[in-house]
């Protein structure tokens, strides 16, 4: 039988709707799984060694390879999409990141997790910015606040319930079922992506950049592996100084090497977009404080003031159950007030959060903990959404997945540079104090806690540069302008 124009039509709009309402759950199901994994780990490191029969330090390349497969697979991941397809890459991520899950679980051997992280890696790096694509081409600008919202609340509540959850799993269980509780997520995901991922492909077969996959992959690698390494142990200056130069240098000879390519791997000319500018820059500059405080609140809690492991992972929560509350409120404010009245007070409004856990100590209320937790929450929460909403407000379609790619590019380096900041402020202030002076260990950290704050209130600055009807796009609804 024929459908009318009209059935078919009404079919379309149906499947259309079915899409966006399923669409978000898939991703946020996966990234889920990615961040909770990648967190959760570090809570089992000692009773993975123990279990391998190695010291605790030598697994410490179980994150590091991880943070490098990233750093490798996620600047090829959109170049993937456009040529194979949404669907399928993001299918094939969460297959192979979720074997791979299963093969850390086995692992009867150090070299065999590292290499099983390895390979974890790379499907995580293909589901961030692939699945990021799908939101962004599914949506409208006026409705992808809403669904990106939606999305980030994964990726700000793994890295907070993977120390409690990883402590209980181990408490309870073996540690392998840390890497087992992927397995029914990345099946429930699968089976979502075949049924609601739509397959977006490029109009135009673009050819793999091969020469600046290796400069810029090896440079963000070698970068990321050296900022996670140089806050954790100490380094010879001649030996930091030439990494640190080979990964720059590396950078640096892809950004020259781009400019003349018809196809890059990253088409660096949308920094030439001022919104896209603002919030990648804005957003690198800003994590370099949010960074540090996973380092800083556990030793706040447990070091300075002697709370058990439980204790302390469960003074994190308050901050994910504030972003999940963020979700309610967001759009209106930003269709109230813009990005730029948005990103500048929010950025302020953190940097004198986390400046307030200064004045933490051990007759400090557990109730104002709590409060302090929940305010930081909402308040990082916020930022996260609108710089990631923010980097969309002015791009056109076809220029979509070159600006996910980049944009998680930019994520995962920004990261790595938190997590180096929290560690070289944790380790400037403590220095030899011994962690049994609880007082002195308070002390160093209140320290710790105001240079993060004043980092991250010089960071606003970024974003005076917005003009107020920046993002207006996505904030009201209005029509697209480019904005250079």
């Amino acid at each position: 039988m024929v459908r009318s124009p009209l059935a078919q039509r009404c079919e379309d709009a149906l499947s259309q709707a079915s899409v966006k309402a399923y669409l978000p759950w898939v991703v946020a199901a996966a990234l889920f799984m990615e961040q909770l994994d990648a967190t959760i780990v570090n809570t089992a490191i000692p009773s993975i060694a123990a279990s391998l029969g190695v010291t605790p330090l030598s697994l410490k390349s179980i994150v590091s390879s991880y943070i490098l497969s990233l750093a490798v697979g996620i600047p090829v991941s959109g170049w993937m999409a456009d040529r194979f397809g949404t669907r399928r890459v993001f299918a094939v991520a969460i297959v192979i990141f979720t074997l791979a899950s299963v093969l850390c679980g086995m692992a009867v051997n150090a070299p065999m997790m590292i290499a099983a992280r390895l390979l974890q890696g790379l499907g995580g790096a293909m589901m961030m910015p692939v699945g990021r694509l799908a939101i962004i081409r599914t949506f409208p600008k006026s409705e992808l606040l809403g669904a990106m919202n939606f999305v980030i609340i994964p990726a700000l509540i793994g890295p907070l319930l993977g120390p409690t959850v990883g402590g209980l799993v181990v408490h309870w269980v073996s540690w392998r079922y840390i890497f087992f509780i992927n397995v029914p997520v990345g099946l429930i995901a699968l089976f979502l992506v075949f049924r609601y991922m739509p397959d977006y492909r490029a109009a135009q077969r673009r050819p793999l950049d091969v020469v600046g996959l290796i400069l810029f992959s090896s440079g963000t690698a070698l970068l990321s592996w050296f900022l996670e390494i140089f806050g954790e142990h100490t380094m010879a200056p001649l030996t930091a100084g030439v990494i640190l130069a080979s990964s720059l240098g590396l950078l640096g000879a892809y950004a020259l090497y781009a400019r003349g390519r018809k196809f890059p791997l990253l088409r660096l000319s949308l920094f030439h977009i001022r919104t896209f500018r603002i919030a990648a820059v804005g957003g690198f500059l800003t994590r370099l404080g949010l960074g540090g405080m996973p380092f800083l609140l556990p030793l706040l809690y447990q070091v300075g003031l002697g709370f058990p492991a439980w204790k302390s992972g469960l003074l994190m929560m308050p901050a994910a159950i504030a972003a999940m509350a963020m979700k309610l409120v967001s759009q209106r404010l930003l269709h109230r007030f813009g990005y730029r009245q948005i990103l500048v007070v929010n950025t302020v409004c953190i940097g004198l959060t986390i400046g307030l856990f200064a004045f933490v100590g051990a007759d400090t209320p557990l109730v104002l903990i709590v409060m302090l937790g929940l305010t930081q929450g909402f308040f990082n929460s916020l930022q996260f959404s609108c710089m990631n909403s923010l980097a969309y407000a002015d791009i056109d379609d076809q220029d979509s997945s070159m600006a996910s790619t980049i944009s998680s590019s930019f994520q995962q380096l920004s990261m790595s540079f938190g997590l180096a900041a929290g560690s070289l402020v944790t380790a400037w202030f403590l220095g030899d104090v011994p962690q049994s002076n609880r007082t002195m260990v308070i002390s160093a950290l209140h320290h710790g806690f105001a240079t993060l704050s004043i980092i991250t209130v010089i960071s606003s600055l970024t974003f005076w540069r917005l003009r107020q009807n920046d993002g207006e796009s996505i904030s009201r609804g209005t029509a697209l302008r480019l904005q250079r």
